[in-house]
């Protein structure tokens, strides 16, 4: 079971809280925090990881089915970043239970208000970028929370796995 917490502006377009507060998310990447970039001609939506600030890009709409859709386009990410298969089953199955919550960390807010920015940008230099390679772009910047770890999400990911596995 996964927590995904969401902006105002995208919990205006997926619905009421449904998470309770004694609730703990169980997947290895924690609760997701989520918002709209609000693109034309279509809406994106940018998913976060808690405990890496691994980011995840992917069309908004239907925005009734975001959190069904979620899944997927997690386990594209972490096989494009070379994740054992099994670890993306597992986080897979995880994140399709998912109850909604309202932000609740500004730090990690702020780290996703940074990723929106430098999407924009780098969508600004290319037109139309492919979602995925936007994700995988995003999650080698170096980003203040993780400065004390491993600098950046994509290699924070890595040692998150190599203490698992």
């Amino acid at each position: 079971m996964v927590i995904v917490r969401a902006t105002r502006k995208l919990l205006q377009r997926l619905g009421p809280v449904t998470a309770v507060e004694e609730q703990e998310s169980t997947s290895l990447l924690g609760d997701w925090y989520a918002t709209v970039l609000p693109w034309r001609p279509r809406q994106v939506a940018l998913m976060v990881s808690q405990t890496t600030l691994l980011p995840v890009l992917m069309p908004l709409a239907p925005a009734a089915t975001l959190l069904d859709r979620f899944p997927e386009h997690l386990a594209a990410v972490l096989r494009a970043h070379q994740v054992p298969e099994t670890v993306v089953q597992q986080e897979a199955a995880e994140t399709a239970d998912h109850t909604l919550a309202t932000t609740a960390s500004r730090s990690l807010t702020g780290s996703m208000n940074e990723f929106a920015y430098l999407a924009e940008a780098h969508r600004a230099a290319d037109r139309d970028p492919a979602l995925l390679a936007l994700s995988l772009k995003l999650a080698t910047v170096p980003c203040g929370p993780l400065y004390a770890r491993h600098v950046s999400p994509d290699r924070e990911l890595t040692a998150l796995l190599q203490n698992v596995t």
